[in-house]
């Protein structure tokens, strides 16, 4: 009986303890179980993580493989297959009709699209020159995030550059062709005018730093000297022909500009003489051209935000204000920005006039389309209750471009309460102590004058200017030097013989160039911003102290207010009544703006996502950038380019009320 031994169980692997009775045994037996199944559970999670990165990883690269193993047409080929047969591109269809080059091409860029290089730098960049610090792989925003905050911003004090520091625009039709690898901006239409047979001889991107107001790109690197030179060497080379000029964006104001300044006389002007845009231009061809503003770039610089960043904000709240690497956030983007004296050029122009007060706007009454509809509303919305019902048009006042809080965007101007901000003490703030190296303005208006902002609750286009002098004095001190957002009442004062007028059709006169034809053209059919709902922060000392109120607006009630922002018609950046205004009205005939009468058209581009991935941005959209890749738009483009006229285009067309809401601007003409 001594030899007998307690049989092992068949699931026991654990080996006996000599030495321990049966239930000490049994007990270390279930202990060592438990400690296995323990350390199973321990590194199953963390053996899933790995699992799960190695099934991305290979995954990804063997997709990258078949990309870039598959024939080039394969994409058309299964886009082909999914929707039919796509058309030609524009290039070829006017080459089957026998289009060829006539007039030379001059492409001249917007804000940030242009690439820009660094030529000389701080002891952090010293391996960067001639490198893209703007455009390109956007590489050294996460390598080096404060030695590029450092060398993209501009002197607080002279908008040029920091002493030590030289970023200049890349040269030549690189500069803005691509923004970033895939992301076309000019790509697509250059492609197709080479099809026609255009190329760098008879094409040119005035590239400019788009960073630096306008007037002092010609003081600094003579662009606007540049421009000129290459303009009329262009026409020379090409027989005489003139040339087409094609302004995108910012472009469109920067190129009013350059009118104005070459016909002036020297120092302040070119001295081209008063017939020199007659003798060198054919047609200006304005593409989402802010001409009158936008509503965006005034709530970049009042609070560095957007729709977009609203709408961020609100998935991860906390995360924007966080200071993660000291550059995510937009403290820092405001900082930085605000030494950007270019986008004063977009505040909204013409005061209450242009964009209504209190009680009236242009577009008082404005209903999307159902197809517009469509596009913002989700499965969730019924697509068959009358739009009237889910947005209510008799309480949006698109006049009063921030209203701080819905009630106060909604009521009625007699029943809002308004303590004038104008002269209002703004008090002591220890903040520029405690915040680092973070600087805007806001933090020296201690918390009375940030109280005092929010208590004006309502600000029309005729407040603004009031409204960002007394939060950023320092950037309106540099930008009223370079800029003017008013209406001329006598275009013949001398005083408007400044270039500080030149960008803004509301105060400057157009070239005495009656053969010469300008385009507005424009996409139209997205939700574009037009007003805002605000908030004051959470009471913290380093963050910027107002934010758009990303909770005002609910989708399935209130389709016309979302995230915080109104919208109206127009390309998602550029309201379609700042684009289209000029060209319906203000310049339509023979007017104190056009005394030549130069011809006008309207050409609006109805927006049509793309169907599927395979298109990429598509071929008929509307939207701000995307709107370059348009077929209808460049086919438009070529043929001016060989020679036809707006009525050979077909003269206007249009999708949205620009006529019917220029005729409710009560503008002496």
């Amino acid at each position: 009986m001594a030899l007998l031994r307690r049989r092992k169980r068949p699931d026991d692997d654990s080996p006996q303890t000599p030495g321990l009775p049966e239930e000490d045994e049994d007990k270390t037996i279930k202990s060592q179980k438990r400690g296995k199944r323990r350390r199973k559970k321990e590194y199953s999670c963390l053996d899933n993580c790995c699992w799960l990165v190695g099934c991305i990883c290979t995954t990804w690269w063997f997709l990258l493989f078949l990309y870039n193993t598959m024939p080039a047409s394969f994409p058309q080929y299964v886009t082909e297959k999914i929707t039919g047969p796509l058309p030609d591109p524009p290039g070829v269809k006017c080459v089957k009709q026998g289009l060829e080059p006539k007039h030379p091409v001059v492409f001249v860029p917007g804000i940030v699209t242009g690439g820009l290089e660094l030529w000389e730098g701080h002891e952090c960049a010293e391996d960067l020159f001639r490198k893209k610090l703007w455009g390109g792989t956007f590489g050294e925003i996460y390598k080096r995030p404060s030695c590029w905050l450092k060398h993209m911003s501009l002197d607080n004090k002279t908008g040029l550059d920091p002493p030590g520091i030289r970023v200049r625009p890349v040269s030549g039709l690189v500069a803005a062709d691509y923004f970033a690898p895939g992301y076309f901006v000019w790509a697509v239409l250059i492609a197709n005018l080479a099809r026609v047979g255009y190329e760098e001889k008879n094409m040119y991107m005035a590239a400019y730093d788009w960073r630096l107001s306008f007037q002092n790109t010609e003081a600094r690197d003579q662009t606007l000297s540049r421009i000129k030179s290459n303009i009329e060497l262009m026409v020379a080379i090409n027989g005489g022909q003139k040339a087409v000029i094609i302004p995108h964006s910012m472009g469109v104001l920067y190129f009013l500009h350059f009118m104005k300044w070459v016909e002036a006389p020297a120092p302040m002007g070119g001295g081209g003489g008063s017939d020199w845009c007659a003798k060198h231009i054919k047609a200006v061809m304005n593409i989402g051209g802010p001409l009158l503003g936008a509503p965006k770039a005034l709530a970049g610089l009042f609070s560095a935000e957007a729709k977009d960043i609203a709408f961020a904000r609100g998935i991860a709240p906390g995360v924007l204000d966080s200071d993660v690497f000291q550059i995510q956030t937009l403290q820092h983007i405001m900082r930085m920005s605000r030494t950007w004296d270019s986008t004063m050029s977009m505040i909204p122009k013409g005061g209450e006039t242009i964009w209504g007060g209190l009680d009236w706007s242009p577009e008082e009454g404005y209903l999307p389309s159902q197809r517009t509809h469509a596009n913002i509303t989700t499965s969730r919305c019924n697509q068959n209750e009358s739009y009237s019902t889910m947005c209510d048009t008799t309480r949006i006042n698109y006049g009063r471009l921030i209203s701080f809080g819905r009630d106060v965007a909604e009521s009625r101007s007699s029943d809002i309460e308004r303590t004038d901000f104008r002269g209002a003490v703004k008090g002591y703030n220890l903040a520029d102590i405690k915040c680092r190296d973070v600087w805007t303005e806001y933090h020296n208006m201690g918390l009375s004058g940030i109280k005092a902002i929010a208590e004006y609750k309502a600000y029309t286009a005729g407040d603004l200017l009031d409204l960002l002098e007394f939060v950023a004095p320092k950037m309106m001190e540099r930008g009223m030097a370079h800029y003017s957002h008013g209406i001329a009442e006598n275009l013949d004062d001398p005083k408007y013989a400044h270039y500080k007028y030149w960008a803004n059709p509301l105060e400057t006169k157009l070239p005495n160039a009656p053969d010469m034809e300008i385009y507005s053209m424009y996409g139209v059919g997205i939700p574009t911003e037009r007003t805002y709902v605000y908030k004051l922060t959470p009471a913290a000392e380093c963050y910027i102290p107002f934010q758009i109120d990303n909770a005002a607006g609910d989708i399935d009630e209130h389709v016309c207010l979302k995230d915080g922002v109104y919208t109206v018609d127009g390309d998602e950046t550029v309201p379609a009544l700042s684009a289209g205004f000029m060209c319906a009205k203000g310049w339509r005939g023979k007017t104190r703006f056009n005394p030549s009468g130069i011809k006008t058209y309207v050409r609006e581009y109805h927006h049509n996502p793309p169907s599927n991935f395979l298109e990429g941005r598509g071929t008929q959209s509307g939207a701000h950038v995307d709107i370059m890749g348009n077929f209808q738009l460049i086919e438009d483009v070529i043929r001016v380019a060989s020679g036809a006229s707006g009525e050979e285009l077909g003269g206007d067309r249009v999708y949205t009320d620009i006529f019917k809401w220029s005729k409710k601007i009560n503008l002496k003409l």
